[in-house]
This record gives C-alpha cells, structure tokens and sequence, in this order.
C-alpha cells in the first residue's frame, strides 16, 4: 500500500507541470479541463480528437475497471487477437502528456456527475452499456439461463463475470436468441475445439468449463429470416469454418419472397450473409457423423416463454417458440409478426443476445425507452423532449450512451469525431465557460477528492504492471496473456 501511494503522489506531482497554451488563447497554467468518462473505444477515440482539436486541453479517461480498453478487453473474442491491436492506439493516447487514466474509480460512487461537472470544463460520458434488454416473458429468470453479456464477461475474464459459472456439463443443448455478431461469438466460443481457445487470452477458468463442457448442438435461433440477420459475412463465415461440425439450415427457411429479394438487391451485407447460408445448407451432409458437433440456424421464431424442468429445481427445459412471419411496414421495412403457431425446443442452456442497455447515474438525463442519454450531436439534453435549447452545458455523450448498442469499434471513431466537433464549437462560441476566466481544479482537484475518500486510483502506469504480470502468467502457459480476473488481484498486480 506504500508503494501505491508513493506512486500516486509521484503521479500527482508529475501532473502539476504547465502545459502549451491552447489554440484559443488558454492561459498555459489554467488549461481546458475535460474528463471523458469509460475507457472503452468511445472514450479513447475521444480522448485523442480532442487532444488534437485543442493544443493545450488536459484530459483525463476515468473507467470503474483498473484496466483500461473496455469492450476492446472485455467484449472482442478472444480467438479475434487483430480485433484487439487497436489497444496499442489507445495505450499511445493514455501515454500522451497531456492525458491521464485513473483506473478503479466509479462514476456515481467515487465521484459524483455533479462533482466531475464541477472539476472539469466539459465532462463526456462513453461508459457505454453494462445491463442487458429483458424479453419480458414467462420463465426469463429461470436457473440456466443467461444474457450474452454475461457469457462474453465470463470467457473474457471481466471481474463482474468469474462468478457466473454457467452449466455446461448437465445439457447437450443450448440455445442462443438472437442472430447478430455477439450471438456468433458465443456460438463458436461453444462449439470450438478448446485446443483451439487455449492459445488464446480467454480466461482460464472457462477454458476449464469448456473443456469438460457437454454442449454439442447450438441452435441459434432469430426473429425474421436469412435475408435479415443481423450479423457480418466475417463472422459467419468463421463460425461456418469450425472444424468437423454440422451446420443445419432448413431449406423452407431459405425461400426467398419479392421483398427478400429487394432487400439482397440494395444491401451488399446482407445479400453476402444470405449466400453464405445457402452455400452452408447445400453442402451440409445428409448424414453426419454422431460425433460431430451441431449448429443450427433456426429462423422465423420468436420466444414465447421459457420452459421449466418441473422437477421442482426451477432450471430451464426448453423453450416454447412462436411461430413468425414477415409483415411490410414501410418501404423496404419488415417486421416478424406471430403466426399463432408454436412448437417447443428442449435444452438446458439459454443465452439471450438481444441488445445490450446503458445504465444512467444520478443527475443524468435519460430516455429509458431508448436506452440512450438525450443528445444532438453528442450534446447532452436537458430532457427527453428533444427541445434543443434545453442543453446540459459542458455534458456530452459518446458511443452507446449516446446512439445505443449498435456498430463496430470503428463505428465509435466517427461517433467521437461529431462529439468532438461540438464540443469545439460551443468552446469558440463561448458556450462552455472560458478556461482563462473559470480555471477549474482538473486532475488535481479529482485526485484530491478520490485520496480524501480512499479511492485506490491506478494510473497507466500501474494498468502497465497488470499488463506485464497477465502477459508473464500467460507466457508460462503458452497463451497471449493470462488475465487476473479478480479486483483483489489486479489491484495486488497494480501495486507490485
């Protein structure tokens, strides 16, 4: 503990250095103070526009993990090691002088939104989207049954997730709701040969669950059919080149209607996906082998509740599906109705992958209908009605928060990019409380206010001890890297 507070003071004097005067004529020692909350693509991608946009602003990245990165460490696969290189753009960000990442510190516990408010000049929220949609059906809170977010937590080696301790040994079945990436990745996670997952950085204690896991037929199963899923040729396409498994789709499920047809004809993804479906069923053996694993892509189905094992144990058995049909609401628009047709489809595993949902905190507006802070353009409204005179000023939003859980890590660079523009803007036109008129305490005034509550800060610095001690440990076994997955333990990592 010594030698952290050592090393949190030596931090501390290191930043009291000036800084070069800002390009609108920021006095050097009073520079544009701003605090970007979640260190996840959002917040780095931030972070760097913003360091580029004004010579001279100070930022700090703020994230509730003592590592930094996000979904990027969190939420990309681990057998997706290129997906992850961007976290050496990021870690160039963190080491910029005039940036600083304070790990371990919680918006709303360690620090208010109005104290931050209060600290910085501008406060951007990317802490992105920590909860999960409900389906809002009978059984959902059955035992054996999960949000993908959980699943992807738990392979991952996020500390929230050690604990899930799914049940892969008790079923050979499990289903997955919902046909986008996130539903793919867990697929293959599943149904990959664990050979495979051991040389990458995926947690150890699931690796251990995998390979005792007795799960050998995935059904994954969506709304609208193949000319409408929602997931990238990419990850098709890797999920469809497991070795030695079986992939099932059914051929009634392929035919094509006039508006499918417009659909494939306008969009180049999807026409892709939906070729890459049709290639997989024709080829699929008509006998395969008993030892083979099983992948099925189940369409026009959408659950209607849950099914329990009425063995008293309050465990999922199956799920009761109703059958759907698409119906034109617009030009170019479909949506799955219920055909009042149902059938059911034993298993004793569930992963809901849905729809990721933010979490608002204390003093910030939200659509809860949405998921989404009420924004134009990154700017933070007052309220939901969408008046844009009613600005929280000096409050911006990027990524998740801001536009929901949709896009790829780069989808948050353009995201950043409009934030960034905003936030120029209202700097030039006087919007946000000039830094030379209205100095604010910053970093300074935040490492204060976090030392007088006992918040344990780690800097970068300390996150490049956790780095160095996961990639040690993963040395030993082979592996890129293995993750401490505990706080106890990274915080022990941190400090060595």
């Amino acid at each position: 503990m010594a030698i952290f507070d050592q090393a949190i003071r030596r931090l501390s004097l290191s930043l009291s250095r000036k800084r070069s005067s800002l390009s609108f004529s920021t006095l050097s020692s009073n520079p544009l103070r701003v605090c970007v909350v979640g260190t996840g693509p959002a917040g780095f991608y931030t972070a760097e526009k913003m360091l580029k946009a004004h010579q001279g602003a100070e930022v700090d990245i703020i994230d509730r993990l003592p590592t930094p990165f996000g979904l990027v460490r969190s939420g990309v696969a681990p057998d997706h090691p290129d997906t992850k290189i961007v976290m050496n753009q990021f870690s160039k960000v963190a080491q910029h002088e005039r940036c600083s990442f304070f790990g371990n510190v919680t918006l709303g516990s360690s620090v208010s939104l109005s104290e931050l408010r209060e600290l910085y000049h501008v406060v951007v929220l990317a802490y992105g989207a920590e909860s999960d949609r409900a389906l809002g059906i009978p059984g959902e809170y059955l035992s054996g049954i999960h949000s993908a977010r959980e699943f992807v937590w738990w392979y991952n080696g996020h500390p929230d997730g050690k604990n899930l301790s799914p049940d892969l040994k008790s079923t050979d079945t499990a289903v997955i709701l919902g046909q986008g990436n996130v539903a793919l990745d867990v697929a293959r996670i599943l149904l990959q040969s664990t050979s495979v997952l051991a040389t990458t950085d995926i947690a150890s204690h699931a690796l251990e669950a995998l390979e005792q896991s007795s799960i050998r037929k995935v059904y994954l199963v969506g709304r609208r059919g193949p000319a409408q899923a929602a997931c990238t040729a990419k990850e098709l396409r890797e999920v469809l080149g497991i070795k030695d498994l079986c992939i099932h789709i059914s051929e009634v499920d392929l035919r094509k209607s006039p508006e499918d047809e417009e659909v494939l004809k306008n969009n180049r993804i999807h026409r892709r996906v939906y070729e890459l479906l049709s290639k997989a069923a024709a080829s699929a053996p008509s006998h395969p082998s008993s030892s083979q694993r099983e992948l099925h892509f189940v369409f026009f189905r959408k659950p209607d509740r849950f099914l329990d094992s009425g063995e008293g144990s309050g465990r999922v058995a199956g799920v009761h599906f109703e059958k759907t049909m698409l119906k034109a609401v617009g030009p170019g628009r479909q949506i799955a109705v219920g055909t009042g047709s149902y059938e059911d489809l034993d298993c004793g595993l569930v992963l809901k992958s849905i729809g990721y949902k933010s979490v608002p905190v204390d003093g910030l507006p939200f659509d809860h209908e949405k998921g989404v802070v009420p924004n134009i353009k990154g700017r933070v409204l007052a309220d939901t009605s969408g008046d844009p005179t009613l600005l929280e000023k000096g409050l911006y939003v990027c990524g998740w928060l801001k536009r929901g859980p949709t896009g790829i890590i780069a989808t948050n660079l353009y995201c950043a990019e409009e934030t960034v523009a905003s936030i120029s803007e209202d700097v030039h036109q006087g919007e946000i409380a000039s830094a030379s008129t209205l100095p604010k305490p910053g970093r300074q005034g935040l490492l204060q206010l976090l030392d007088n509550r006992g918040v344990r800060v780690v800097p970068f610095s300390a996150w490049e001890k956790i780095d160095s001690e996961e990639r040690r440990l993963g040395n030993l076994r082979s592996k890129p890297r293995e993750k401490l997955t505990t706080f106890e333990d990274l915080l022990k990592a941190a400090t060595e």
